[in-house]
């Protein structure tokens, strides 16, 4: 009888962070086209036109801001992690 080794091609926490890269991106992508740019952008199929100018900036693009930079911020990490990973070899 033979027993056969199977060797994973990569480790379970690399592709973690590797499907958390994934899902980060995507997400972050969707967030930036939501952002209202000179021309109103992707955030004018969603309402977001219709907010007044006479305030500066609404509540919501402020909100959209700050979750702008968290995922972001999660993104980045990722990065880092798969970096460090990749180096010591884990």
């Amino acid at each position: 009888m033979r027993v056969i080794l199977l060797v994973p091609l990569i480790s379970w926490p690399v592709l973690g962070v590797s499907i958390g890269l994934v899902v980060t991106s995507v997400i972050l992508a969707l967030f930036i086209l939501l952002h209202k740019g000179k021309g109103g952008g992707m955030s004018d199929l969603f309402g977001g036109g219709l907010s007044t100018s006479m305030g500066g900036t609404s509540v919501a693009e402020r909100n959209l801001d700050r979750i702008t930079i968290i995922v972001g911020s999660l993104w980045l990490a990722c990065i880092v992690a798969l970096l460090i990973l990749y180096r010591f070899g884990i």
